[in-house]
């Protein structure tokens, strides 16, 4: 039984917006055939910035973890939307503020892989979901500057990557108290898609795979 760690904000943490026992901390817990041992450090409301405190607390788990799975990232980028709102004179002035926030975004999540890096355990990563109900087309697009710093980094590093983009597609994925929070429906696919990255990659060979469900009609692609 694999014992995974759960890092970041409410993707993972969403207990306050599903019926209880369909989270996705226990359909983790509950997956056909495959339970898991599950600690959730993760924390609603988290930024990158509060990582340092969630990896501060692996010390006190009884049991190492075999799996860190890390979603975090987003709070950052929903804080920007009030600024993604302002008039700009042309669509390259644009382009030039997302790629400074992107940079911005990019210290912050390197700070946090080398956090997550000085621990013993093999880490997975989460890309930001982007199908969110009533997300303009605009906004969407604007999260993918973000995505390239999780995925670009991941490949760099050999690392997994948990694609909520693809887990999380429909409009049933999301709750309806908080539509930015995973439903129940949305919880047990993170959570399957946690279960077949965990019984599927190799912590000995580490390579990037992206996994984006948990029933592949095909080994899911290897890009490094």
């Amino acid at each position: 039984m694999a014992h995974i760690v759960l890092l970041g904000d409410s993707i993972f943490d969403n207990a306050a917006y599903v019926p209880a026992g369909t989270e996705v901390r226990a359909c983790l817990e509950s997956l056909p055939g495959r339970p898991h041992r599950v600690s959730l450090l993760a924390r609603d409301g988290s930024v990158i910035e509060d990582m340092a405190a969630q990896v501060a607390r692996l010390r006190e788990l009884p049991v190492p973890a075999d799996w860190l799975v890390v979603s975090c990232g987003g709070n950052d980028v929903l804080s920007l939307v009030g600024a993604m709102h302002s008039q700009v004179g042309t669509v390259l002035e644009a382009a030039e503020l997302l790629a400074a926030w992107q940079a911005d975004f990019r210290r912050a999540y390197l700070h946090m892989l080398d956090l997550l890096f000085a621990q013993t355990s093999p880490v997975a990563v989460a890309t930001i979901y982007d199908a969110v109900p009533g997300l303009s087309p605009g906004l969407r697009t604007a999260l993918a500057p973000f995505n390239d710093v999780i995925v670009r980094e991941a490949v760099l590093r050999r690392l997994p990557v948990l694609d909520l983009r693809v887990v999380c597609a429909d409009p049933g994925d999301y709750a309806s108290s908080s539509p930015i929070e995973p439903s129940a429906q949305g919880g047990q696919k993170i959570a399957a898609a946690i279960g077949e990255l965990v019984h599927a990659q190799s912590s000995a060979a580490p390579r990037t795979l992206v996994y984006g469900s948990a029933r592949l009609s095909a080994p899911p692609a290897a890009i490094s």
